[in-house]
């Protein structure tokens, strides 16, 4: 597994992470197994939310990690915080402290190496952010922050009282979802591609040194459901990953992860799986270097036209 290093840190990990999600539905013996296989396929950063399974997803993977004896600084441990599930966003210092303690409990942990702002919350004073996270800083509970799904005037309205850097962003993206990509393509033109939704924040990111962590890379996108394998809106597109697999000896998830990694911004893609089999196969993704040809076949192969 090839290494990243997140943003301006000396830190370098695993450049494929794995979110833990769906984590709460494994038995114990099943969530050590998916945690082995993904150290022995070479992640050491492991993703987490306070909602995850209601809080049971950090629960299950801090007692099957604490069972297999792995030593903490050997892997990377982020959560998230700010969901209150079906009722708020909820960006208070009071908030955010309680989650962290939380998940530090269900983790059984006494620090996080990154805490990250789940989705925005409109309501947001970010003086109560920056007070939560120097005492989290201070108490030794949190290492590092960052944010998820955020625009760049919200980092930016952030950044104006936080003191520690935002190193990471998280973004929804995938081979077929990826509108800060098509918007880079189509400027200064009236098409629907042409619509700045993000206000760049893939270049922001670039430019600012935050790591993306594209998660659901294998999900169609958000206006339609399902995963890309076998879709049937993308016939066309699949035949090219098969094409691919064929051609580096790999499975078409690891194409998948391949493309996003070929992009120059040095993303950290977060795959969910909780299978070992999958994870192994995944992680094969790492491997791989497509060509700016290739990477450019996949693009049109999910139906997006070059300007």
């Amino acid at each position: 597994m090839r290494k990243v290093k997140i943003a301006n840190t000396d830190w370098e990990v695993s450049e494929i992470a794995l979110g833990v999600m769906r984590m709460n539905v494994l038995s114990s013996q099943e969530a050590k197994s998916v945690i082995e296989a993904a150290i022995e396929n070479g992640i050491d950063y492991f993703d987490h939310a306070d909602i995850y399974g209601g809080g049971e997803s950090e629960q299950v993977f801090g007692s099957a990690f604490t069972e297999l004896s792995i030593p903490r600084d050997s892997v990377f441990l982020q959560s998230k915080t700010g969901i209150i599930p079906g009722k708020m966003y909820d960006f208070s210092k009071k908030h955010i402290i309680e989650s962290v303690d939380g998940s530090l409990k269900r983790l059984k942990t006494d620090y996080l190496d990154a805490l990250l702002l789940h989705r925005p919350d409109t309501l947001v004073e970010p003086e109560e952010v920056a007070e939560a996270f120097e005492q989290l800083e201070e108490q030794g509970k949190v290492r590092s922050f960052g944010v998820s799904n955020h625009n760049p005037m919200q980092i930016e309205l952030l950044k104006k009282y936080v003191r520690q850097p935002l190193l990471i962003n998280q973004l929804q993206m995938s081979v077929t979802h990826h509108p800060s990509i098509n918007a880079g393509f189509n400027v200064n033109r009236t098409n629907q591609e042409a619509i700045v939704r993000e206000g760049s924040i893939l270049e922001y990111c670039r430019v600012n040194d935050i790591t993306i962590q594209p998660w659901s890379p294998f999900q169609v996108g958000n206006e339609k459901e399902g995963i890309l394998f076998d879709h049937p809106d993308f016939i066309g597109l699949n035949e090219v990953l098969a094409k691919l697999a064929e051609k580096y000896k790999v499975e078409r998830e690891a194409i998948a992860i391949a493309w996003l990694l070929r992009h120059p911004a040095k993303m950290q893609p977060i795959i969910g799986s909780m299978n070992p089999k999958r994870i192994a196969i995944t992680c094969r993704a790492s491997d791989i270097k497509l060509s700016r040809e290739e990477w450019y076949e996949v693009y049109r192969a999910g139906g997006f036209q070059l300007p």
